[in-house]
Formats: C-alpha cells, structure tokens, sequence
C-alpha cells in the first residue's frame, strides 16, 4: 500500500512532465508556425493580430493591442503595416463614427486560413502512429484542461 506522501510525490513528479512537454509542445508548434510564415509577407505579430481579428471580428486599436498585451502606439503602427498589405483595412464604426475599427480583408483571412490548414498538417502528421481512441482521449483531456483554466483566468486564452 502506497503512503499518501509517495502518492502526493508521484501527482507531483507527473504534473512536472505535464507542464514541460506542454511547454515543449506549445515551443515546438509556434516554431513550425514561424517557419510557415516565411512563406508569407506578414510578421509573427502581425499573424497574432489576424488571428484575434479572424476568430473574434473587427475591433478597435485598443481592443488589439490590450488582447495582445501591447502599446496602442506599437499596434498602430503595425495595423499601418497590416493595412499597407492590403490584410486590414479601418472602417468607422456604424453606431459612433469617431470610433474606428480594424477590419480583417479577404487577403488576411487567405493567409490566415492557409497557415491555420499548414499548422493543423503538421499535427496532424504528428499524430499519424496515434489511433482515433488516443486521438480522441487526447483531446478530450486537453479541452478538459483548457475549459479548467478558463474558469481561473477568465475568458482571456479562449
């Protein structure tokens, strides 16, 4: 019979594990994605701004840059960039034009879409020696785990 000390070592030596090859994951994921981008005429923050655009609509420059965790003054000038190569483009707001929102064009959601379906290959190839019951359980606990920190960081990483 195992003592509840050597139980409470052995969750912890596996929470351990857990957080690192989920760090070496999310590292190893966000390279590949850098290296898709190279294909492509965009910045990694530029593709960080077209996708809060893509999956949540349009938004103001102080709705981004606070999602984005930077200076109203850095995301301007990266919406200007953004704009330039016709990704975005700012529209007045229709229910009080002295607010201004940025816009996702067809040519960011092009990109972000193929980057997303470059992505999704890469795990998908990574997965390939998984059968559909681990796949399955795999992302089952992963959403699991997802909707968990949700509940203690607010809606922030959905």
């Amino acid at each position: 019979m195992k003592s509840k000390e050597s139980i409470e070592s052995f969750t912890l030596n596996c929470v351990a594990d857990i957080e690192k090859d989920l760090r070496y994951i999310a590292c190893i994921i966000k390279q590949k994605g850098r290296e898709i981008l190279n294909q492509y005429k965009i910045t990694p923050p530029q593709f960080i701004a077209l996708q809060w655009l893509f999956e949540d609509g349009d938004m103001t420059i102080g709705e981004l840059s606070s999602k984005m965790y930077l200076a109203c003054s850095t995301m301007t000038d990266l919406i200007d960039r953004m704009e330039k190569n016709q990704l975005v483009a700012r529209m007045k707001d229709s229910q009080d034009r002295r607010v201004v929102r940025i816009q996702l064009l067809e040519e960011g959601e092009r990109i972000i879409d193929e980057v997303i379906q470059k992505r999704q290959l890469f795990v998908q190839q990574t997965l390939s020696d998984f059968n559909d019951t681990e796949i399955m359980s795999l992302k089952n606990n992963l959403m699991k785990m997802h909707q968990e920190m949700k509940k203690d960081r607010g809606e922030i990483f959905e």
